[in-house]
């Protein structure tokens, strides 16, 4: 079976939990690119990790509620697109919230919608205060891969030409502000990737990537028959979400730590316009039944500064972190559990451990 990363979405973790991924049977080295392995074993993994995508099938949610004095604008629901849709999906909804509004603004949540969501309230000369549960590094933001694609946040039949609208628009905003912060201080950096893929043209969503091609064979050293390569960002999140924080402080803003139990509490808050980055949290909050979790596992093995290329396919997918190389794969609908699996965590590093042993070719 051909699996992308994106058949994930489709398929769950069916494929990587029973030890899949599609290889050629040749063996022929003579022709082949190499690529620095990863090394993969069971006693280099530095820690694990498991989050919670906030899923649902219709899309994210951005819109603004006027309730009385108060405004309630939306802005969660992004699924395994979160950090890729951060600051365009958060554009949306300070353009829809900021017009016409005068005073403080309240934005609740500190993941990745939460902050860029107040650097942008911050820009357009608001006072900002933040309330959340949870700071970086304990929120789900954290525990992202950070791949600047758009993966795993709808299903196909079931949204709208207006949500693909919104969708394009967001994705446009953000792909221009991260290409503006790259380097160090954000942690974000462009990496050539290796996909597992027999499309021979880019989806809708993949147009915007950078030097997407179809490889022959002399041009990798995976043992697979249909291999394509693109370039895009990828962010090592602790470090984004760190200096987000950070910006926000400086430019003025507070931070509250403060859980909320129902919307009516929220609703309580003594600003006017109140943005809702709450996640997962939306759900309990208000009454989102089309939103619930979709579990991720990573390994996590020791740096390796050789290693500048990500790949994904039937067995998983490898991204390269200062931090560490990153290992994942799945994609496990409804759990509310955000704890890694022994058991999966090993069959995510023996799934690996096949694809890189199997290189016809290394550096």
């Amino acid at each position: 079976m051909i699996l992308d990363r994106r058949g994930f979405v489709a398929a769950g973790s069916a494929a990587l939990l029973s030890g899949c991924a599609t290889t050629a049977s040749r063996q022929d080295s003579s022709a082949c690119s190499a690529l620095p392995k990863v090394h993969v074993d069971q006693s280099r993994i530095i820690r694990t990790v498991a989050g919670l995508r906030p899923y649902r099938a219709s899309g994210f949610v951005v819109r603004r509620d006027q309730l009385g004095e108060k405004a309630l604008v939306h802005n969660y629901g992004h699924g395994g697109a979160g950090i890729t849709l951060s600051w365009g999906s958060s554009r949306l909804a300070t353009n829809l919230g900021l017009q016409g509004h005068s005073g403080p603004v309240a934005i609740v949540g500190a993941g990745v919608m939460g902050l860029t969501t107040a650097r942008l309230v911050q820009e357009a000369g608001y006072q900002v205060m933040l309330y959340t549960a949870a700071l970086p590094p304990e929120t789900t933001s954290a525990a992202a891969g950070g791949q600047i694609s758009p993966f795993g946040h709808f299903s196909e039949d079931a949204v709208t030409p207006e949500w693909r609208a919104q969708f394009a628009a967001a994705m446009a905003y953000s792909w221009s502000r991260f290409q503006i912060m790259a380097g160090e201080k954000y942690g974000i950096r462009w990496l050539p990737t290796y996909e597992e893929s027999r499309r021979t043209e880019p989806t809708a969503t993949e147009s915007f990537l950078p030097d997407w091609r179809v490889l022959s064979q002399s041009e990798h050293p995976f043992q697979l028959d249909d291999v394509v390569r693109y370039r895009t960002m990828y962010v090592e999140t602790p470090r984004f979400l760190r200096q987000l924080t950070a910006d926000v402080l400086t430019a003025g803003g507070r931070i509250q730590l403060q859980n909320f139990a129902s919307a009516g509490e929220l609703m309580a808050l003594p600003e006017k316009l109140i943005f809702n980055c709450t996640g997962i949290g939306a759900r309990a909050l208000f009454g989102d039944t089309d939103l619930y979790p979709v579990r991720g596992q990573l390994a996590v093995l020791i740096p390796q500064p050789e290693v500048l290329y990500a790949a994904a396919g039937g067995w998983g997918y490898m991204f390269p972190r200062p931090d560490g190389i990153l290992l994942g794969g799945t994609f496990e609908r409804n759990v509310w559990e955000a704890s890694p699996v022994p058991a999966t965590i090993s069959r995510i590093v023996r799934s690996h451990r096949r694809f890189f042993d199997g290189f016809r070719c290394a550096a």
